[in-house]
């Protein structure tokens, strides 16, 4: 069982005193169960601390001056108010909020339109990565997510645990359910992107209209009415690589499927997509591949070069 030593095992920050009505729910991970999440090799990079649904929870607030672990609250329905260091705002429908240790933060429901939300703890020594992998602003990390029938569904799965009676195994599930949910929410980075002015859709859409061209950075940014610093800075973010790196990517997947279901000639396809150097093609081609442009397509024939071992 492997053990990692350098991470300090965390106990989940103090929940809120709120009284729990009959439609919601509250589950704190028992202490003995995070033991054995912390070490075991399918966990000890992602778990759960505790994890809960309040529905329309009127009067439920927290305030924090030192935040122990991460906490991850998806509102979809009514507001809360929020105060993240020195910013205050609503937490509204539709929205998320992902907090991580260390962090100052105060929330309420509101009296009015008091919130629903699910809500999970969590640590982990991959905790921080899946925070850095979100489009969010460090001092105030709130994203749009919508009314996302996935996200609900996976939380109510999430919440099955409950039912488990303090068995490992249903915690291990548990745990890689969470790694699920924090993983798909980077796959909703165009949907923020569109609600903040930069359209990756639209960028996207423009790259594969133009596969068989060649593309600058400065033609890009136009397309989003962006200078080329500030384009290329705000693709970063979103996406974790550059944009013409994956105008490349695009490129070699489009030259795939010729290599798959054509008889093109490499030299071919290469200039097809905008590449008149066959073997400037074939060099990137196996930049991205890891093979050539003729052993990828040797595959489709069911044989693949021998190498030494």
């Amino acid at each position: 069982m492997l053990f990692q030593p350098w991470v300090k095992l965390s106990s989940m920050s103090k929940p809120s005193s709120w009284p729990l009505p009959p439609n919601s729910a509250r589950y704190v991970v028992p202490r003995s169960l995070l033991d054995r999440l912390h070490q075991h090799p399918l966990s000890c990079e992602l778990y759960p601390l505790g994890m809960g649904h309040y529905v329309q929870a009127l009067g439920h607030a927290m305030e924090r001056e030192s935040h122990d672990d991460y906490l991850l609250i998806y509102c979809i329905a009514g507001r809360g108010s929020l105060t993240v260091g020195p910013r205050h705002g609503y937490l509204k429908g539709g929205q998320l909020l992902l907090l991580p240790r260390g962090l100052a933060h105060a929330y309420a429901a509101d009296d009015e339109d008091p919130w629903t939300i699910y809500w999970v703890h969590f640590d982990g020594s991959m905790a921080l990565n899946f925070f850095t992998n979100l489009p969010l602003e460090p001092d105030y990390p709130v994203i749009e997510v919508g009314q996302n029938a996935k996200l609900i569904a996976d939380f109510e799965n999430l919440l099955q645990v409950r039912q488990s009676g303090y068995q490992l195994r249903p915690f291990l599930h548990a745990a890689n359910q969470l790694r699920q949910i924090l993983s798909y929410l980077a796959l909703l980075r165009s949907s923020e992107s569109r609600r903040s002015g930069f359209d990756l859709e639209l960028i996207h859409s423009y790259m594969q209209a133009h596969i068989h061209e060649s593309l600058e950075l400065e033609t890009l940014a136009i397309q989003v009415n962006l200078s080329k610093f500030h384009f290329a800075k705000r693709y970063k973010e979103l996406t974790g690589t550059s944009a013409i790196n994956h105008f490349i990517n695009l490129k070699i997947e489009h030259a795939c499927q010729l290599l798959d279901i054509g008889n093109q000639s490499i030299n071919e396809i290469g200039y097809a997509l905008g590449y008149e150097d066959a073997y400037y093609f074939s060099r990137i081609f196996k930049k991205v591949m890891g093979i050539s442009p003729s052993q990828y397509r040797n595959l489709r024939l069911g044989s693949w070069p021998k190498t030494p071992h």
